[in-house]
């Protein structure tokens, strides 16, 4: 009895040591942490609710991807903590050299990547056998990049040549060697580097004349839709040559089915899309119950692109809510990052990459309820795990990052404050 109280007098101090010193070192916004742990939550839940068609036709176990998203989850919440103990100026000079590495990555995607439905998105890494889709590292290199160009050329942001130039030419790359692939990918990463633009400076008259010019092709590609749909037949009449190529029948497929729809429930077309709606109907305002959803089973992937529509029929409206306020927390926290940071590239760099998440994350629960076209983009945290969540995961690592160094700061300064009225009362003392 005395060992036994002796070993647990001598292992306890150890134990509490070793996670208060975890504790001790984990910093940056609590709220943005407690998000963290949130989405997670409701993605181990929802994951597993969701694999039941893709574990039966894989003949595997839901208890498989589970655990699979468990280790994602363990993966990510790693990568958090190591990218939020970086001091965040590291970031600014590692930014180049992934914008240079980024571009040739996404060239050879399209080469030679992965194809999906006429498209290249991943490339196979050797060894351990993982997909990765490279949008995902030009994105957070683009935005990286773009922060370190706008904080460096504030005086001279006004400047065609000098300011808008520089910082323009890096997300017309990137858009445009993504854009073949994943052309709403491609979109959302424009329009999110169209309002870190405005947001550092940049002159409003170029940003809107270059929005006008990039309208152009998405116009156009939206009057070919509409004129060459069949009201009769419900089919795209013969395209030319000259649209019959890449993913372009794809683009004018999705707009068409977005603006007519289908009169048939099960058309390939608008399956997904009917699925969903399914499922959001059956939901309700209180849903049907954790793990009751019958729609997974029908739903293509509803362990991803679809998630949401899982979340409207198990929760309802209510569950469905309140995912949208976590989003917005989020993003209306990394603001609060924004306005404290004192230097320019951790304030850009922060709100670029919230924008970034929100914007994909509204993105993602539009087209489950049918107000957007099919992008194909998953919902940050909550999608099943594969390397958009783990680039999701040092995101938001970067974000702490620069969340701990204002805490840092500011906690010196009242140190400062605090020892100079100590100082001041010393002397009135005397």
């Amino acid at each position: 009895m005395a060992e036994n109280l002796n070993i647990k007098s001598i292992l306890s101090p150890g134990i509490s040591n070793m996670g208060g010193t975890l504790v001790s070192k984990t910093r940056g916004d609590r709220v943005i942490w407690a998000i963290v742990i949130i989405l997670t939550l409701a993605s181990l839940l929802l994951v597993y609710s969701s694999t039941g068609s893709l574990a039966y036709r894989m003949s595997k176990s839901n208890e498989s991807y589970l655990f699979k998203q468990f280790a994602f989850i363990i993966l990510g919440l790693l990568i958090i903590y190591w990218a939020h103990r970086i001091n965040y100026t590291i970031y600014s000079r590692v930014a180049l050299i992934l914008f240079l590495a980024s571009a040739p990555l996404l060239l050879y995607t399209l080469v030679a990547g992965v194809e999906l439905n006429a498209g290249s998105r991943w490339i196979k890494l050797p060894v351990i056998n993982m997909t990765l889709q490279t949008s995902d590292l030009a994105k957070l290199a683009l935005f990286m990049y773009m922060s370190r160009q706008l904080s460096r050329k504030q005086k001279v942001i006004k400047d065609f040549k000098k300011g808008f130039l520089p910082i323009l030419g890096p997300v017309i790359i990137i858009c445009g060697l993504i854009a073949p692939a994943n052309l709403s990918t491609s979109i959302l990463i424009a329009g999110t580097s169209f309002i870190l633009m405005f947001i550092g400076r940049v002159s409003t008259k170029h940003i809107l004349a270059t929005l006008g010019i990039a309208c152009i092709p998405l116009v156009l590609l939206v009057v070919v839709a509409l004129s060459t749909y069949d009201k009769e037949t419900h089919e795209t009449k013969k395209l030319p040559a000259l649209l019959s190529v890449a993913r372009i029948p794809t683009w004018i497929s999705r707009v068409q089915t977005f603006v007519y729809g289908s009169n048939e429930l099960e058309s390939d077309k608008t399956y997904q899309v009917n699925q969903a709606k399914i499922a959001i109907a059956k939901g309700g305002l209180l849903g049907v119950g954790p793990g009751n959803s019958e729609q997974r089973n029908f739903l293509p992937h509803s362990y991803s692109d679809f998630i949401y529509a899982i979340i409207i029929e198990e929760y309802g409206l209510f569950g469905a809510a309140f995912i949208v306020f976590i989003y917005l927390l989020f993003l209306y926290r990394c603001i609060r990052i924004y306005k404290r940071c004192p230097y320019a590239f951790g304030a850009f760099l922060a709100l670029g990459l919230s924008f970034m998440l929100a914007i994909q994350a509204m993105a993602n629960m539009a087209v489950n309820v049918g107000l957007f076209p099919n992008t194909g983009v998953t919902l940050p945290l909550v999608s099943m795990g594969g390397s958009s969540f783990l680039f999701t995961c040092l995101s938001i690592g970067i974000i702490l990052s620069v969340s701990r160094n204002v805490e840092q700061q500011e906690g010196t300064q009242v140190k400062e404050i605090k020892k100079e009225i100590e100082e001041e009362e010393a002397r009135e003392s005397e």
